[in-house]
């Protein structure tokens, strides 16, 4: 028989991480994506570079380390601050660092798409860079944020090294969807395991989807 309320309880905090993590990308983010667009220095290739690593960085390496930093032994250790590792804080954490290339690349390459132009018809009329920002580049750019907030909450509901190595299997406060599967098939409780396995698909097929139809819409009504 089917626990509803273990399922429940694995989608109500799989949604809120994503939520807050998603959130988070976007208030860190931003500011980040616009100065990457805009710098071309050396150092800034190396902060892009470094925000790409999750791309290509296996999920329990980077939640190795995460998980040592966080730790007692980490960083919150030397500052006399409780551990945030198994914890739903650490989980934020780690969904941050985990999705970060996710919303940063598609708001950059839409700062990128800007170019100079409308922002030196803005200055000419007299406005100031932090109105330049959000009443002409952020506008513009709507449909890099449209993918990235998109992008940045799937990949957060989807992600499972990073949070079983930082948060463990702790119900309630760090088993999320993608660990609940992995429970059941141990278990060999493979019927739950289809049930929550094929929500994720749809989920899955809908995010696309909606990506395709976003896409398609923006590019019909850009001036």
């Amino acid at each position: 028989m089917i626990d509803t309320g273990d399922i429940f309880s694995a989608l109500t905090l799989t949604l809120e991480l994503a939520t807050v993590t998603t959130l988070v990308l976007l208030v860190l983010g931003t500011p980040l994506a616009w100065w990457l667009a805009r710098s071309r220095s050396l150092f800034s290739d190396m902060v892009g570079t470094i925000v790409a690593l999750p791309l290509v960085m296996p999920p329990t390496v980077l939640g190795f380390y995460l998980l040592i930093g966080l730790g007692p032994s980490g960083l919150g250790g030397l500052f006399g601050l409780r551990s945030l590792a198994f914890s739903f804080q650490g989980l934020v954490i780690g969904s941050v660092v985990y999705s970060l290339p996710f919303v940063v690349q598609p708001i950059r390459n839409a700062f990128e798409m800007v170019g100079d132009r409308p922002l030196e018809v803005a200055a000419t009329l007299r406005a100031s860079p932090l109105d330049r920002f959000f009443t002409v580049a952020i506008p513009l750019a709507r449909s890099g944020f449209l993918t990235g907030t998109v992008l940045g909450f799937a990949h957060t509901v989807g992600e499972f090294g990073v949070v079983l190595m930082i948060g463990g299997n702790i119900s309630g406060e760090t088993r999320v969807l993608s660990i609940a599967i992995f429970d059941y098939v141990e278990q060999l409780r493979f019927a739950d395991a289809h049930i929550v396995a094929g929500g994720m698909l749809v989920f899955s097929f809908l995010v696309i989807l909606a990506m395709s139809r976003i896409g398609r819409r923006l590019g019909e009504i850009r001036p």
